[in-house]
């Protein structure tokens, strides 16, 4: 469970900059109050139950930090857990060392990031736990806060998800539209094994019908579009293990289990990036002594 060091840098640098104003911005509240050589320790906590996710981030925001802080010295920080740890209300997730004007210019932009990426990740754990023992694994979408989806879905993978495609260039993915605009399932297939022979192929089906079609086709996962347990359980039957069958389309954590019990391979939930709440999680300065 890693992230791309270079899209993490990236994110940061962005987030810093539209908290600062720009690449050579300040945090003006900071510098004019704190003495540049002054140093302190905070303490990030959670103020919630929950499982966390984007420590690492963190952690990269407060030692960038450091380059607007107008302060000598550097940001060391210790990870107390790790990402995908089930926390407490009061744990500590983090202890950060170093200037003063650097933490507190980091503070909102780490937490940001932080609590945004611990939700994702707590509500990945609920699903999760509600399919264990089925068979069947909650999948992300393509439904993330635009700039943020590396993070995001690195959040998913840590509360026990998983990842589905990246974006519009690793998988191709046959959905209503494009069945409408080609002619077909079958159409549509062969157009993409023609022009991309090596990419996997995903086809979205709503009935029996269309299931088997687009397993004859040569498809080797479908997508269960808003199919009732009873449907999806009938088109389990009739692709008999030709293909990967994932259900999508409205689902709640009520109904996880019920959809899972039918054989699909997977359920595919937008709502873990679209709709996670936030993990309650804060950065608490030290007394001084």
């Amino acid at each position: 469970m890693t992230l791309d060091p270079a899209a993490v840098e990236r994110i940061v640098r962005t987030a810093l900059e539209e908290d600062l104003g720009g690449p050579d911005g300040v945090d003006v509240t900071s510098v004019a109050t704190i003495p540049a050589e002054q140093t302190d320790t905070a303490d990030v906590v959670a103020r919630a139950a929950g499982v966390v996710a984007g420590l690492e981030v963190a952690a990269a925001v407060f030692r960038a930090a450091i380059d607007h802080a107008r302060a000598p010295g550097a940001v060391r920080v210790e990870l107390k857990v790790a990402d995908g740890t089930r926390v407490a209300r009061g744990d500590v997730l983090a202890t950060v060392t170093g200037p003063t004007r650097a933490l507190l210019t980091a503070e909102r932009t780490a937490l940001n990031l932080l609590c945004r990426m611990s939700g994702v990740a707590t509500h990945t754990r609920d699903w999760a736990d509600a399919l264990e023992g089925t068979g069947a694994t909650v999948l992300d979408t393509r439904k993330t806060t635009p700039g943020l989806r590396v993070l995001e879905k690195y959040a998913v993978r840590a509360g026990g998800g998983t990842n589905k495609r990246m974006g519009l260039y690793d998988v191709a993915m046959v959905k209503d539209n494009h069945k409408l605009a080609a002619g077909g399932v079958a159409a549509a297939y062969r157009r993409i094994r023609e022009a991309f022979p090596a990419v996997p192929v995903q086809v979205e089906v709503t009935d029996v019908v269309e299931a088997v079609e687009a397993v004859e086709a040569g498809a080797d996962f479908l997508l269960c579009d808003n199919m009732t347990p009873a449907l999806l359980a009938e088109v389990v039957a009739a692709v008999g293990g030709r293909a990967e069958l994932e259900a999508t389309g409205g689902l709640t954590l009520d109904v996880a289990r019920e959809y899972a019990l039918t054989g699909v391979d997977y359920l595919s939930v937008g709502a873990l990036t679209h709709s996670s709440p936030i993990l309650d999680i804060a950065l608490d300065l030290r007394p001084r002594s």
